[in-house]
């Protein structure tokens, strides 16, 4: 996973679990992973996330309105956050091939959803793909074309060449 500091984005903690799902579904869908042993281990790690998200609301919610006699469920709550943490902790080691590209990261600080970024490369390689298919087609027309006006000026070498590269002597395309 590529380093980077934490997303300044609405929450850290929202970004961090966009972040997992965004991984999750990309490594699926990819093909990159083996499928059931990746989903596993990004689903367990997902249910980790949320639970911390949940204990950290949780906590937010009880010091916001801290009363004297509320210290012992604040206590469990924070012991409940650490023991979250070192959960997720341990849950590295099994999504360690899981590569982020950089770019998600920006569409995170920008508060983008991360999924938009497969979305958006997905785009950009159909543009890319129409923009060489549209280049494939011209230099095939610019070759028939080129073809013909060479059959018309020099007969014979256009045959010699047309038979040496194996086309087809009577088709002109």
């Amino acid at each position: 996973i590529a380093k980077r500091r934490l997303p300044k984005s609405k929450s850290g903690i929202v970004a961090i679990i966009s972040l997992s799902y965004w991984c999750l579904f990309s490594c699926i869908y990819s093909g990159l992973f083996p499928l059931v042993k990746m989903s596993a281990a990004l689903e367990n790690l997902e249910n980790q996330l949320e639970l911390f998200v949940e204990n950290v609301r949780q906590v937010k919610i009880i010091v916001s309105d801290f009363q004297p006699q509320g210290q012992s469920v604040l206590n469990q709550k924070i012991n409940s956050i650490v023991q979250g943490l070192q959960e997720i902790d341990k849950l590295k080691s099994q999504v360690q091939e899981v590569h982020v590209p950089l770019e998600v990261f920006d569409y995170i600080d920008e508060g983008r959803n991360p999924q938009l970024y497969t979305k958006d490369c997905m785009e950009k390689a159909l543009n890319k793909n129409e923009q060489v298919k549209g280049k494939i087609d011209s230099y095939r027309k610019f070759r028939a074309h080129l073809l013909e006006e060479l059959s018309q000026v020099f007969p014979n070498e256009t045959m010699k060449y047309r038979t040496a590269r194996g086309d087809d002597v009577n088709r002109i395309q």
